[in-house]
């Protein structure tokens, strides 16, 4: 297949009307869309014959639905197609949608509602989609695992002046947790935080990307499968060892100088709300050298500020290396700015993130 683009894409929604709108916005968007489909059974024909480097996939079809669909791609072994599923939300679609990222989709866009324009759908869509097209011809390298960052390596923002690496910390603390992903990380959550150890450190705050209203049925079901109590938070929370605290989708989470979640209606920030970044300053402001930052899989540089601010405070940084990535953006990012303290496979991530938060 080649690498080349526009990238070659198959439209899947049984609603003609929608069908439409997605065609349009990645046309827009500058990718090809080389076939559509009304049903699942439709959607494996037309991926079959068509070969498409992505797919855009509606959960609630007739006949073989998009988690059929899913299940589906999976078991065929010579196809690989990532797929960005295009989803209206409710508490039912939530939970489909979750269990679709769990299934294997590449990313997630919310359906535009009657009230919302139109321009940041299709600027989302286009974006995740080429990233999804993008990651099926992603070489595969294979980094080092608890590799050591470089002494001296960061420039600090705005000045270009190296900052001094500080001296780890070697006396047992407990620490605060906050994990930041975006792409893939459902499943990198999903992965992670059932094996992590309930009570840990202070407590522990996730900021995972997604539209608001789908957070809610994340945080269920990796409560349902977990040690640690997961919620999403509601604002007013003090920080438990026992529980982690998920930010909801389209609103920041903060926290104050004594510990305490806030929700933020501020605008988004690079597109993002919630904007890791925000959360992760204020936890490094807060708990200093206290504080375990982790950056898992995503796209973009979201958290590389924060982790700036953690570095200057003392507080350690762990990222998922790029072998186990969905998409290495987040974790280079930290890596090449020199603020990651070790690169971790996923697999070895829960083990060293107690090692870390434990006293």
């Amino acid at each position: 297949m080649s690498t080349t683009f526009p990238a070659r894409v198959v439209v899947v929604d049984d609603s003609a009307l929608m069908r439409n709108i997605v065609t349009r916005s990645l046309t827009r968007a500058g990718v090809e869309v080389v076939g559509s489909a009304r049903d699942g059974d439709e959607a494996l024909a037309v991926c079959e014959r068509e070969r498409p480097d992505a797919m855009t996939l509606d959960l609630t079809m007739p006949g073989l639905d998009g988690l059929g669909v899913l299940r589906a791609l999976r078991e065929r072994t010579d196809t690989n197609i990532p797929v960005v599923v295009v989803s209206a939300f409710s508490a039912a679609h939530g939970a489909r949608a979750v269990d679709a990222l769990a299934e294997g989709a590449f990313d997630l866009v919310s359906k535009p509602t009657a009230n919302e324009g139109l321009d940041a759908f299709i600027d989302n869509l286009g974006v995740k989609v080429k990233a999804a097209a993008a990651s099926r011809h992603k070489p595969r390298t294979s980094p080092p695992v608890f590799t050591l960052a470089p002494s001296n390596p960061a420039a600090d923002a705005g000045t270009g002046a190296a900052l001094p690496r500080p001296v780890p910390v070697r006396r047992k603390v407990s620490r605060l947790v906050l994990i930041a992903t975006s792409t893939g990380g459902p499943r990198a959550l999903a992965a992670l935080v059932p094996k992590l150890p309930a009570p840990l450190g202070v407590g522990t705050l996730i900021v995972q990307h997604m539209p608001a209203g789908f957070t809610g049925s994340l945080a269920a079901r990796l409560n349902a499968s977990s040690r640690l109590n997961v919620v999403e938070a509601a604002g007013g929370e003090s920080l438990d060892p026992g529980t982690a605290l998920l930010a909801p989708g389209g609103r920041h989470l903060r926290l104050s100088p004594d510990g305490r979640t806030e929700l933020s209606e501020d605008p988004a920030i690079g597109g993002l709300r919630p904007r890791a970044d925000l959360l992760i300053e204020d936890a490094a402001r807060a708990y200093g050298e206290r504080l375990l930052l982790v950056v898992l899989t995503g796209m973009g540089n979201d958290g590389l500020r924060g982790a700036r601010e953690v570095r200057r405070r003392g507080g350690r940084i762990l990222v998922e290396s790029e072998e186990t990535c969905t998409v290495y953006g987040m974790p280079r990012a930290i890596v090449d700015g020199g603020l990651a303290d070790e690169v971790i496979d996923l697999g070895r991530l829960p083990e060293a993130i107690a090692n870390e938060a434990l006293p």
